[in-house]
């Protein structure tokens, strides 16, 4: 499947953070288990495979969000790569690319994730106020299941 170009869309944001758990659990996490941790439950569609697509929604307040994108590239414990679209108040339905990449250390894991091709500095400045919170509920999610 072919990567969106982004070349027309050059806002992009970088965020790492230590986390607790293993890459094998953070790689599922992200490939199968969207709906233990970020998407609401009962709306995940999601095969976890290169060239399929996926759907969630998340709920904030009363407003349901619908996320949708498809599977790039897959590298068990090491690299998600993903087209990633939201509606008006995300990426104003631009196919954006995340690319989350997992480092095995001592405590944890090392995730680096990258989400590039944003259409403007509004939506990318969104998304750098929450990436920060969602891996941070990913992280407490982990550790307590």
């Amino acid at each position: 499947m072919k990567t969106p170009d982004l070349s027309a869309r050059p806002f992009q944001l970088t965020v790492e953070r230590h986390m607790e758990a293993s890459p094998e659990r953070i790689y599922l996490a992200w490939t199968k288990r969207f709906d233990c941790w970020f998407a609401e439950k009962g709306t995940l569609l999601m095969q976890g495979e290169v060239d399929t697509a996926f759907f969630f929604e998340t709920v904030h307040e009363t407003s349901r969000h619908p996320h949708y994108g498809r599977f790039l590239r897959l590298e068990p414990e090491q690299l998600i790569e993903l087209t990633w679209v939201t509606g008006a108040g995300g990426t104003k339905g631009a196919e954006t690319v995340v690319t989350v990449e997992l480092e095995r250390i001592d405590t944890g894991t090392k995730l680096r994730l990258t989400h590039a091709g944003f259409p403007d500095e509004e939506s990318r400045g969104g998304h750098e106020q929450a990436w920060p919170f969602v891996l941070e509920q990913l992280d407490r999610k982990l550790a307590s299941l």
